[in-house]
């Protein structure tokens, strides 16, 4: 009961209306669910700004992700009612109340906007945004919408009022661009760069082929260490000392770190800065004056929509917000993977900061250590002290008069309360992954949004005392939310409170950084029951066992990694279970998980999946024009630094295929990187066929090895390909870098047309180079030709976790009559779904009721009451003003629990509600 409701100090009038809910809380507390077999997926949307209050601080508003749902709570009875749940897009992860009548909801996944009317209860227009929107504010006179849209680096400026507006977008220099936030005197709109990096890059240090594409600074005689390659950590040595037992560990890549004077400088201070943007700048690949700028708050004038950068604060801005005063207000994390060495990173290699600006001097920013308890020199603290640690913030408000800031720690479950300084003066426990975060001051309330307690909290401002948990719908299964805990958890699995899995990889992905995770005493790790080379003749010499000191790494993503085993770049890790000692050599916890709970965790990550490729079709197919801003020519035609013109990535997947073989004309690009994922096999070549392998003792997969990469790491797993859009950023042709690492295991490849261009491969022209370019863009996993396994040149790869291109589209109706573009596309959505590969729903008012409707096929949906069943005609002539209709794309097998059956109990959604029971519980 504990995790529903908490009734602490407050008066027994409130306790006493609290009571009265007893009966409805018990039922909340242990509902009867049927979770039919993938009837949800798990996309892990982290949220921006899901809490929001009205203007006349009559109503909550909360993004209900899971439920795909804006929750409207009323304030006027003492605590937060439920009032309304509106079907809004798929995740929704921030909203905001235009006025006091109307709400702008950001859709995630389905890249869109729901205008809200907060008075019919209804989405009275979609607006169709860029790929990945995050967050929305409004500013100017006349008032503008900015809308961050995170995956393409910009933020759109549209009109309100305008029912279908022309936006003007703004292209900012940073990754991820998410929350935002808006000056006191409406000047100015600021957004948090959520990748922004730390000016960190890596040089590459292991390559055996000088022809390769991966550059050789670190063992340059010319370096800082005359060439020794592991460079020493310690002045000439290592910390902790190496194995004399162990064979001489690989030339590997160095990780290097701006310093305040502009210097790039390793661990053991070492400085590097001529082999990264001074005369040396060409031994890694770079040209002269290459640079990161790593731009952290974007501060965009309204008036003009110039942007300008606050620099260096950290490397992952999490969320911000203005105080009064006019200083902007940034938490978030910042790494330490400049150091190397698991053990000397084991329990604190990363920072929980807080940043305060002041945008009249930007270039002088405060920080601050959210965690000034922790003691870095070691690994673990005593309990009660991980207790008051802070860790994976998200949230950030400010009482009126300044004096106090509230942050959420999604990790450790706690809000920390500071002073107008940043120094911390409180905390106070609240639900299980917070993020959301307002400040009532007018009823001297704190109300925090628990993503994933599915909870709201309501806490004192006098006490910081919680004092009331109300519990909200949640659809998702008991997979995600028992296991989710031991990827973000900082409190429980880590020694110092601070840290957990999700630091590094964030949301389930990554946070664009390598880190060098090496264990100098450690000990060599033989290939027992390894899948070498597939069985591929070409691909089975030369392999060699796995070196304790294996050099930087790039964080991988941990979507759909489950069935994919082995795990991590080397393929050192047969699966998960391997993982379990990094929550004692790496978090600086007590113990590892048991048996039973990193079963648990593995349940979870089986969950995660790929979101929508923004590269493909809406049909899903390939894009044969894709243009490639951003991608330059390797100078291997046309001169380094040319643009390169646009992909056809239907001419790039006949490129990757045999019987074209790029691979030094032996191998097709698809022997190693098999379809649809991109990555190796899990079968072997028996000289004739392709022949499964039997399971690991855990289940785990055998995908193939390689050691054909031209590097010191001779045996290598072939990684996935399917999040490659999500990596680009830097080019050694450019001087201003988005990102300090590109691709290979670690990193040191700047550019996907670099790699494609190498030596090694055999592309024909720079215009070969953008397909291919276009389509490892493009590669999603689903629909893509999955080999026979009869030609020893294309192994058949394993199944994809992804989601199809349409899904989360969106159209809605205020009348029957649609426009030429509007009936292009609500065709396509009914075309698709009768094809079987989305669903399609249909949700809004109907006579003052909300209604749901899922598309059966033939041109007929199933209302939410199970004798209704009209034709798509028919409901498209109930569209009107007051009575909208909105069709949203789904995945398919979700259509049934998104559109009629929330709770998957049998009961359709107004039939319950017509015999006075519920669709959202038992």
């Amino acid at each position: 009961m504990a995790d529903f409701i908490q009734l602490k100090a407050y008066p027994m009038a409130f306790a006493t209306r609290l009571i009265g809910f007893l009966p409805l809380l018990l039922a909340l507390a242990f509902p009867v669910r049927a979770e039919a077999s993938g009837s949800f997926v798990n996309w892990e949307t982290p949220h921006v700004h899901p809490l929001d209050m009205t203007p006349d601080g009559t109503k909550l508003l909360a993004v209900n992700t899971a439920d795909n749902r804006l929750m409207v709570f009323t304030l006027t009875s003492g605590i937060p009612v439920l009032a309304a749940s509106i079907p809004v897009g798929l995740e929704p992860v921030s909203v905001r109340a235009r006025t006091n009548t109307e709400a702008w909801v950001i859709n995630h996944i389905s890249d869109s906007v729901s205008v809200v009317d907060l008075t019919t209860l209804n989405v009275v227009r979609t607006l169709r945004t860029d790929d990945e929107p995050a967050d929305v504010v409004f500013a100017g006179s006349p008032q503008r919408a900015f809308i961050s849209c995170s995956q393409v680096n910009r933020v759109m400026v549209v009109d309100p009022l305008v029912s279908s507006p022309v936006p003007v977008r703004i292209s900012l220099w940073g990754e991820e661009p998410r929350a935002l936030a808006v000056s006191p005197d409406g000047t100015k709109v600021y957004a948090a760069i959520f990748e922004s990096g730390n000016g960190s890059t890596v040089l590459g240090g292991g390559n055996v082929n000088p022809s390769f594409a991966r550059t050789n600074p670190v063992s340059s005689a010319s370096s800082p260490y005359g060439g020794v390659n592991p460079p020493p950590n310690v002045g000439s040595g290592f910390s902790p000392a190496l194995n004399p037992a162990n064979p001489p560990p690989p030339a590997v890549g160095l990780i290097v770190k701006k310093n305040a004077q502009g210097l790039w400088m390793d661990d053991n201070l070492g400085d590097w800065t001529s082999f990264v943007s001074g005369a040396n700048s060409a031994a890694s690949g770079r040209v002269p004056g290459w640079d990161l700028p790593d731009n952290d708050v974007a501060i965009i004038q309204v008036s003009t929509l110039s942007v300008s950068y606050v620099r260096r604060l950290m490397n992952l801005n999490m969320a911000l917000s203005v105080h009064p005063s006019g200083k902007v207000t940034v938490v978030g994390t910042d790494a330490t993977n400049e150091r190397r060495f698991e053990p000397n990173l084991n329990g604190r290699f990363l920072r929980v900061m807080l940043a305060l600006v002041d945008p009249a001097n930007p270039g002088a920013p405060g920080l601050t250590d959210l965690n000034p308890h922790a003691d870095y020199t070691v690994s673990t603290l005593p309990q009660w002290k991980r207790e008051l640690s802070l860790g994976d913030p998200r949230g950030i408000a400010w009482s009126a008069d300044g004096t106090r800031g509230y942050i959420t720690g999604m990790g450790s479950n706690n809000v920390v309360v500071v002073s107008n300084l940043g120094a911390r003066v409180a905390r106070m426990t609240v639900g299980e992954g917070p993020t959301g975060v307002v400040v009532d001051g007018a009823r001297g309330r704190l109300y925090v949004l628990n993503k994933f307690g599915a909870s709201l909290s309501v806490a004192s401002l006098s006490s910081n005392l919680e004092q009331a948990r109300i519990p909200f719908f949640d659809p998702s299964p008991a997979t995600i939310k028992v296991g989710r805990k031991y990827l973000y958890n900082t409190r429980n699995y880590s020694g110092q409170g601070h840290i957990s899995c999700g630091s590094c990889h964030v949301d389930g992905r990554m946070d664009r950084l390598a880190w060098d995770l090496g264990e100098p005493s450690g000990s060599v790790k033989t290939l027992t029951g390894q899948n070498l080379g597939m069985g591929v003749p070409a691909l089975t010499p030369g392999f060699e066992n796995w070196h304790p000191m294996k050099g930087p790494m790039v964080t991988q993503t941990l979507q759909d990694i489950i069935g994919k085993e082995p795990l991590h770049w080397r393929g050192d890790r047969a699966g998960l279970e391997e993982f379990n000692p990094a929550f004692i050599g790496l978090q600086g916890n007590d113990t590892a998980l048991p048996a039973a709970e990193m079963q648990q965790f593995e349940d979870f990550l089986a969950t995660l999946t790929f979101p929508p490729n923004p590269f493909r079709n809406i049909d899903n197919t390939l894009p044969t024009n894709l243009p490639l801003p951003g991608h330059y020519a390797p100078g291997v035609f046309a001169p380094a630094g040319t643009p390169l013109p646009p992909g056809n990535a239907v001419n790039g997947l006949a490129i990757f295929r045999p019987p074209r073989l790029l691979g030094s004309n032996v191998l097709a690009c698809n022997t190693c990187h098999a379809l649809p994922t991109g990555q190796s096999s899990a079968m072997t070549w028996n000289g004739s066929q392709f022949v499964s392998l039997p399971a690991g003792p855990q289940g785990e997969q055998r995908h193939g090895l390689v050691s054909a990469d031209a590097n010191t790491h001779v045996t290598m797993k072939v990684p996935q390909l399917r999040n490659l859009y999500k990596k680009v950023g830097m080019e050694f042709s450019q001087t201003s870098n988005l990102s300090g690492f590109g691709f290979m295991h670690d990193g040191s490849v700047d550019s996907l047309a670099r790699f494609i261009a190498q030596p090694g491969f055999t592309p024909a022209s720079d215009q070969e180079v953008a397909d291919l370019v276009a389509l490892m863009l493009a590669l999603s996993g689903s629909e893509l030709p999955v080999a026979s396994g009869t030609s020893v040149l294309e192994p058949p790869g394993m199944a994809s976790r992804d989601t199809h291109a349409a899904v989360g589209w969106q159209l809605t109706l205020d009348s029957p009559l649609l426009s030429t573009s509007q009936q292009s596309l609500l065709s396509t959505f009914f075309s698709l779904a009768d094809a079987g590969k989305v669903g399609l729903v249909v949700k809004g008012r109907q006579a003052g009721l909300q209604r749901g409707y899922t598309y059966v096929g033939s041109g007929t949906f199933q209302s939410d009451r199970a004798l209704e069943t009209p034709s798509a005609a028919a409901l498209q002539l109930l569209a009107g003003p007051g009575s909208e209709l909105t069709y949203t794309v789904v995945p398919k097998d979700t259509e049934w629990r998104i559109g009629v059956d929330r709770d998957e109990d049998g009961l359709l959604d107004r039939d319950e509600l017509d015999n006075g029971s519920r669709p959202d519980g038992p």
